[in-house]
């Protein structure tokens, strides 16, 4: 990844807050993370990572023109030992991460007047789309940007939940300069780890849950836990909102040390102590009534959204929105309005019997239990789920994902979600070990099938849910990538039972 030059004056070290171990006042010509992108007089960042250190590439990127390096004292010690002479400008410092980040801020310059970051093991897409769409019905130009990439009033595709400093900035940039004074981030436990969103002007953050999940990158739980914080206790300043759900043992644990530490706070959930607090929630067909309690005051929105999970979703993006400046009036008129996220309990199709098919991306088992668990109330008959786990993942969820749909649901199918290098076989045996009631479970590794055969036994007033990869458009099978959307397959499964394909 490099920096776009286009709309950003070339900048010295010294005006990126950096200092090299020798004199070196010329201006850059861009910033660079990979080595083969390096132009001439441009400042090479060299990071560590979890296989290799990028300073194993600096000679690469002083052959294409490198006048600097960013790196640490590893990196330092590396090109030294592989370079006969160090012909460029060194800038060593101890955490590489963080100086790229606040460098990028410098190098780009312009962001959205308003900011706020969502972290959680669940539920990040779901507020930072309900805040972009708050925004909006408040004539704000506003985006969102995480999971499905960049929406609203300015677009861009992503790859990472949260991009690296330098893209991030640079779509910050090119979103305010396009006119955008709202924006809302997706902080996943391994982009504030690495420091991404360092150097981004937050005016409040917000923290929805907390369960398993990425163990196969952090060392333990706790480790897991320490990232997630990283964001309020880094890059919140003490007047800005950190916004908690209460109900949850961890975060209420968090608000009780940020209380400490006089950080200002907005929490919800359904306990009494919460600020925003879920009074009851009456479930229909299409969507839930919700009675709530803000400063005292009870109110009653209607929500086109099924899952009492999104009821705690919609109330986080509320009082982010209130947080960043909005008046709470106005801001609970917006609820009645919103609208779901595609892949996150999207209703993808229905039977000719009335059955009804929902696709979310519900993978961990926290989630899936609560997606399941949340339809609940919307189905008067049985409940059927489609689930799996991803390859080259951690691999300790796997059961703990058989046991969540077990526990919640009527009958399982057991399938391949991303199965990546892995024996999906093995994947579908580790998540059927979880499941108690094996006589309730059906293994079918074909993905397709397994929607297929789903559909096919839904009965008049049953619910089917199709879990793992909700928006994803390609299923992930060795190094290949096969188009494989599951709300067309629901709805090609549906057409082929009742007769609509021909």
């Amino acid at each position: 990844m490099s920096s776009d030059a286009e709309g950003a004056a070339l900048k010295s070290l010294a005006e990126l807050g950096l200092t090299a171990l020798r004199p070196f006042s010329k201006p850059l010509s861009g910033l660079f993370i990979d080595s083969r992108l390096v132009q001439e007089g441009g400042l090479f960042i060299a990071l560590p990572g979890t296989q290799s250190h990028g300073a194993e590439f600096a000679a690469q990127a002083i052959e294409h023109g490198a006048a600097a390096v960013l790196t640490d004292q590893d990196g330092h010690a590396l090109m030294r030992q592989s370079l006969a002479e160090i012909s460029v400008a060194m800038v060593v410092v101890e955490d590489p991460a963080a100086a790229l980040a606040s460098a990028a801020a410098l190098w780009f310059e312009a962001q959205p007047q308003k900011i706020v970051a969502v972290t959680g093991t669940n539920g990040k897409t779901s507020v930072t789309h309900f805040c972009r769409q708050i925004w909006t019905e408040l004539d704000c130009q506003a985006i969102n940007l995480g999971t499905n990439g960049v929406q609203g009033a300015f677009t861009a595709p992503l790859s990472y939940t949260t991009p690296d400093a330098l893209l991030l900035q640079s779509l910050l940039a090119k979103a305010a300069l396009a006119g955008v004074t709202h924006a809302a981030i997706e902080a996943s436990s391994h982009g504030l780890q690495q420091r991404r969103l360092d150097g981004v002007k937050l005016c409040a953050a917000g923290f929805t849950n907390f369960t398993q999940d990425h163990l196969d990158y952090h060392k333990d739980f706790e480790d897991y836990f320490r990232a997630k914080t990283g964001l309020f206790d880094r890059l919140l300043l003490q007047d800005q909102p950190a916004v908690l759900n209460i109900d949850d043992p961890k975060l209420a644990e968090l608000a009780a040390r940020l209380e400490q530490s006089d950080q200002a706070m907005i929490t919800i959930g359904h306990c009494p102590e919460a600020d925003i607090r879920i009074d009851n929630l009456r479930f229909t067909a299409t969507g839930q009534d919700m009675r709530f309690t803000y400063q005292e005051i009870p109110r009653l929105v209607s929500l086109p959204l099924r899952g009492k999970f999104q009821a705690e979703n919609v109330l986080m993006a509320a009082a982010l929105v209130i947080a960043a400046g909005a008046k709470p009036a106005s801001v609970f008129e917006t609820l009645e309005h919103l609208t779901t996220v595609r892949g996150r309990m999207e209703l993808a199709a229905q039977r000719e019997n009335g059955a009804l098919v929902f696709v979310d991306y519900a993978h961990t088992p926290d989630a899936l239990e609560k997606a399941i668990s949340a339809l609940r109330p919307h189905v008067l008959g049985r409940l059927v789920a489609v689930i799996g786990a991803g390859g080259d993942r951690d691999p300790f969820k796997r059961p703990l994902m058989g046991a969540a749909a077990a526990g919640a649901a009527d009958f399982v199918f057991v399938t391949d979600d991303n199965p990546r290098s892995e024996d999906p076989s093995e994947i579908r045996k580790m998540v059927i070990s979880g499941m108690s009631e094996p006589a309730q479970v059906k293994e079918v590794g074909d993905r397709a099938e397994a929607i297929l055969r789903a559909v096919d036994m839904l009965k008049p007033g049953d619910a089917l849910l199709i879990a793992g990869k909700g928006h994803e458009t390609g299923q992930v099978i060795g190094d290949d990538i096969l188009p494989f959307d599951d709300v067309e397959q629901a709805s090609l499964a549906v057409a082929a039972l009742d007769g609509g394909l021909v």
